[in-house]
C-alpha cells in the first residue's frame, strides 16, 4: 500500500491508498463499486487462485475512487486493483 496522510488545507497531498494484488489470480467477484465509502478491512473484490477465494481488503477508510479490475480479469502480483482516497 502506498499511503500518506495530510490535514485538509495545509498544502500537503491528501491521503491515498493503492490496493495491489499480492499474487496471480482471477477476479472472481467485485464487491465494492467506484464512489463507495469504504472502511478499513472492508472487502473490495474476491480473487480466486488454485480453487481458493481470497478477499482483497480496503487498507484504510475513504472513498473508492478507482477500481481497476472487473470480474473475469486476471491480475498479476503487484497489479493495481483499487485506489482509496
Amino acid at each position: 500500500m502506498a499511503a500518506g496522510a495530510a490535514a485538509p488545507g495545509n498544502g500537503e497531498e491528501p491521503w491515498v491508498a493503492e490496493v495491489r494484488a499480492e499474487m496471480v489470480a482471477n477476479v472472481w467477484k467485485v464487491v465494492a463499486a467506484e464512489g463507495a465509502e469504504v472502511s478499513d478491512g472492508d472487502t473490495l473484490v474476491i480473487l480466486e487462485s488454485m480453487k481458493m477465494e481470497i478477499p482483497v481488503l480496503a487498507e484504510g477508510s475513504g472513498t473508492l475512487t478507482r477500481l481497476h479490475v472487473a470480474e473475469g480479469d486476471v491480475v498479476q502480483e503487484g497489479d493495481l486493483i483499487a485506489v482509496i482516497e
